[in-house]
């Protein structure tokens, strides 16, 4: 499958709400994106399940690649108001609209384990299912697992991206630790405000797949260029740090690797972990 040209790209950005306050931004995130889908080789006509969708940055590559005789179904357990500056209600709307809108449907406040959620349902619905770079938003790897096998008799085909927990390089570390932190904040009871609640390495999600009816069928590493992903992260963890109490247990914990992290991230232009990325049947 080609590489998507830069024209594409931008009107596949202009495509999504968030573009509208940091069009730069957006076309990273929408480049990477492609370059995803490119990666797995998603067909043409495909109908594909979407766990996880939040604002619908791979949503609009997903419908893209799928094109005007497929299909995506685009799901969260967030409610249409959550998201900043753009919620993920809003972006959906905007996605609605336009040109790809009648290729999605969008269901918010809809977990899969959730059986009047998904209903309507019916195995071998799906010739894929996505889940991309949302598997730490899970409270749990129990809980994922879970999810993992209520979707296996939907689809023939698990699409997995996320980050990697192995750095290759020094100046990923910043991000490395903003994860690692977020995450044993939640483990305490403190995961408020932050996007990662339970960040896995490969051996971790491989551990899942086979009691949830998958078997792994390819894995690589895939390069990041220019993702802001780890800047996020670490203003995160900034705020976190600033809202502690220093006299709790969990500050106790954090502080090792939140002064380790302040040593090491620069102000702005962090890199980010390079992806994950996974194919089973």
């Amino acid at each position: 499958m080609p590489h998507a040209s830069p024209d594409h790209i931008a009107a596949l950005t202009g495509a999504m709400a968030a573009a509208d306050h940091d069009h730069a931004v957006q076309e990273t995130q929408t480049r990477y994106r492609s370059e995803l889908v490119r990666h797995w080789g998603i067909a043409p006509g495909a109908r594909v399940l979407e766990v996880g969708c939040g604002q619908g940055d791979m949503t609009a590559v997903l419908a893209d690649a799928v094109g005007p005789h497929g299909h995506v179904l685009a799901v969260d357990v967030a409610d249409p108001s959550y998201g900043a500056p753009v919620t993920v209600g809003e972006s959906a709307a905007r996605l609605a609209a336009g040109p790809l809108g009648s290729r999605i449907d969008f269901r918010f406040g809809c977990d899969v384990l959730d059986g009047a959620a998904t209903a309507g349902i019916s195995d071998g619905a799906f010739d894929c299912v996505v889940l991309a770079h949302c598997s730490w938003y899970f409270d749990s790897a129990e809980r994922l697992g879970r999810t993992l096998a209520r979707v296996r008799p939907w689809a023939r085909t698990l699409l997995f991206a996320e980050w990697d927990l192995t750095p290759r390089s020094a100046d990923r570390i910043p991000h490395l630790l903003a994860v690692l932190a977020q995450g044993q904040a939640a483990a305490y009871g403190h995961g408020e405000g932050a996007n990662v609640r339970t960040p896995m390495s490969r051996d971790a999600l491989r551990a899942l797949l086979g009691p949830a009816g998958w078997q792994p069928a390819t894995e690589e590493t895939l390069a990041t260029p220019g993702l802001q992903d780890a800047d996020w992260e670490i203003e995160i963890c900034r705020e976190m740090y600033a809202a502690l109490d220093p006299d709790t247990a969990v500050a106790r914990a954090l502080r090792p690797t939140l002064d380790t992290l302040g040593s090491l991230a620069l102000p702005r232009g962090n890199t980010t972990l390079d992806a994950y990325v996974l194919t089973a049947h």
